[in-house]
């Protein structure tokens, strides 16, 4: 019978480790995806003349890792539309672009309650692990759902810490590639960024523990290795498909 799995080399001489949520911690970046597409395609279809949202391609670029607001306007500028900014307490729509973002978390709230979100097998043997040496393990999301999807799949309990996006609008906290949610995840484990490992699977966020001093990048490429140049580009240090494979198998 094999022991249990050891730290790969780069993550034993760190005191912490800070996990981006979506993509990384949950499988829920295809669903927040999904829930951008229906909101953007409905923009583009009434502006006309535009192609429709690429769910894998779009997202990576101009979404993933950044708040609602942020993405929403972000890629709306990227196809030239031009649309007021509105209130956050717009109806669902295509008129502002607080509509838009509220409609994506309409859609991506109906989908949760549908379905549900699991956790990633591979991070949740990574946690385990990271626990057995007490290495200190924080989460870190820019959505409002972030602590909620982690109860959900059972995760929780997993980590000492959780920045969300709503710690994120309490603390005032900018958001990727800013490294503030980051460095606000290490200060609260008591652990300098030159100790701690960010893992990360946006480029936004790659970026963020790069500006942020951390001792490790890791980005996590679940695209089958067509994000893994971006990531680097961006500051990884490691690139893996999954988490999991930070870990080397036990022996004996």
């Amino acid at each position: 019978m094999s022991g249990a799995p050891a730290l790969a080399a780069c993550l034993r001489s760190l005191r912490a480790v800070v996990f981006d949520t979506d993509g990384v911690v949950v499988d829920s970046a295809r669903v927040h995806a999904a829930a951008w597409q229906g909101a953007f395609d409905a923009c583009l279809a009434a502006a006309g003349g535009q192609r429709p949202f690429d769910p894998v391609a779009d997202y990576l670029q101009h979404v993933d890792g950044r708040s609602r607001l942020d993405g929403a306007a972000g890629f709306l500028a990227s196809r030239g539309l031009d649309l007021p900014l509105g209130d956050p307490d717009d109806a669902p729509g295509t008129a502002t672009v607080w509509a838009v973002a509220a409609r994506k978390e309409e859609l991506f709230t109906a989908s949760v309650r549908a379905h549900g979100v699991a956790a990633w097998p591979g991070t949740v043997r990574l946690l385990h692990a990271l626990g057995r040496e007490r290495v200190a393990c924080a989460a870190v999301s820019a959505s409002r759902h972030a602590t909620d999807l982690m109860t959900a799949a059972g995760v929780i309990g997993l980590f000492r810490s959780v920045v969300d996006g709503n710690e994120a609008r309490r603390l005032g906290l900018p958001g990727k590639p800013d490294p503030a949610l980051f460095l606000e995840a290490a200060r609260r484990l008591d652990v300098p960024a030159r100790d701690a490992a960010v893992l990360e699977d946006a480029l936004a966020g790659v970026e963020a523990g790069r500006r942020g001093g951390f001792g490790l990048v890791v980005g996590v490429d679940r695209t089958a290795g067509s994000n893994s140049a971006g990531l680097r580009r961006h500051g990884a240090d490691v690139v893996v498909t999954d988490p999991g494979e930070l870990l080397i198998p036990g022996t004996g």
